[in-house]
């Protein structure tokens, strides 16, 4: 057998970089998302237990979650607004097993008492805080907590607790582990009734096989771009959900132009987060017209045009009528741009609007489809 050093040439130079940059930006985000959802398993086990033992918790009653809701997010802790603290809650409870997952340094946050029933009948010591490295198996999942938050986002983990079904839950658990399937991927297979497919299939095999061809896989740079994660790291959204350099360009010199024309635009935020059905979407560019007294919202496509993209835009025009909106305010418009190579193309959209007149009035007052077209021509020649 040959003792000699493997030839170091410039090919194993640059592969030996990627292979250790790519590993260890897996790790980092796993490690982010690991301690994301470390916390609001623990935020969600605190609120059930004060629930059922706080002394002071006749106090609070129905008011709860809006008092905790109130007062943690006026001390910036990120994503607890009531909602998220009732999924928190929810997730503990469809997930106790998570507490194997606890390292030892966090055991200190879960009270004698808690423990004690957390690990009844597991086997395990509660007193010796070594033994919460050990797994206890649950009726609510089979899998065991260190490879469920491992494995698996905590956005992952949103979706599942949102199946009712522990069977139903348990078959996406394990097949999206197995597939490594984007939190977008889940989705659409959930939507796609794969688990009522397979049930119905003589060949389940075989559709599996199918479903995991295609199936799209997470990545890190997918995991570090989730809203949850973004925020627990006090990131601004606009630091990490832009496409790319070209696209965060683009909506830097779009603003300053939108600015600039004098048509009353007032700047209000950028990758401004909504939440439509349970789901959360970013808008590029949002602004006031002081003269038209309605939002402005703009959304950037660094491709070509398709119905799905006014589709999108017209579905958050729609939300900022029936959410934003308020008394003397007319209603929101969109606008759409388009861009594939050096064309470019604007739409608007101007949802529930049926006065022709009132339609008219709006287009004045925006910049003109040729002149936006124009703009963003000239900013891609440039290479920004």
């Amino acid at each position: 057998m040959s003792t000699e050093e493997p030839i170091f040439n410039f090919d194993g130079l640059v592969g030996s970089i990627h292979h250790f940059h790519d590993e260890l930006v897996t790790q980092a985000s796993r490690a982010v998302n690991n301690s994301l959802t470390l916390r609001n398993w623990l935020i969600g086990c605190y609120i059930e237990e004060y629930e059922r033992s706080g002394i002071d918790r006749a106090d609070y009653g129905d008011r709860l979650m809006d008092r905790l809701a109130e007062i943690l997010t006026a001390q910036e802790i990120s994503r607890c607004d009531r909602r998220e603290l009732y999924r928190y809650r929810r997730f503990y409870l469809t997930y106790p097993q998570i507490v194997g997952a606890l390292p030892p340094q966090l055991t200190q946050f879960l009270n004698a008492s808690v423990r004690q029933r957390l690990f009844a009948g597991s086997g395990i010591d509660f007193q010796d805080s070594r033994s919460l490295i050990v797994e206890s198996a649950t009726p609510q999942s089979r899998i065991a907590g260190k490879i469920l938050i491992s494995r698996l986002s905590f956005t992952h983990l949103a979706e599942l607790i949102n199946l009712e079904d522990e069977t139903r839950r348990a078959f996406y658990e394990v097949e999206c582990i197995r597939g490594n399937w984007s939190v977008r991927e889940l989705k659409r297979q959930i939507n796609s009734l794969y688990y009522e497919r397979s049930g119905l299939s003589t060949d389940k095999k075989k559709l599996s096989e199918l479903a995991q061809q295609n199936a799209e896989q997470a990545k890190p740079n997918l995991a570090i771009r989730d809203p949850y994660i973004f925020e627990f790291l006090g990131l601004k959204p606009e630091e990490v959900m832009s496409e790319s350099h070209l696209e965060s360009q683009l909506l830097k010199r779009l603003e300053a132009f939108l600015l600039e024309l004098g048509h009353g635009f007032c700047f209000e935020a950028r990758q401004k987060r909504i939440l439509i059905g349970g789901e959360h979407f970013f808008v590029d560019l949002v602004f006031y017209h002081r003269i038209l007294k309605c939002h402005v919202l703009v959304e950037m496509k660094l491709d070509g045009f398709s119905h799905e993209n006014i589709g999108q835009l017209n579905t958050y025009v729609s939300w900022y009528r029936e959410n934003v909106m308020t008394e003397g305010d007319n209603p929101p418009v969109g606008i759409l741009l388009c861009t594939h190579k050096n064309q470019a193309l604007v739409e608007y959209a101007l949802a529930g609007m049926d006065n022709n007149l009132f339609v008219s009035r709006y287009l004045l007052k925006l910049p003109g489809k040729d002149e936006m077209q124009v703009f963003i021509e000239e900013q891609i020649r440039s290479g920004l």
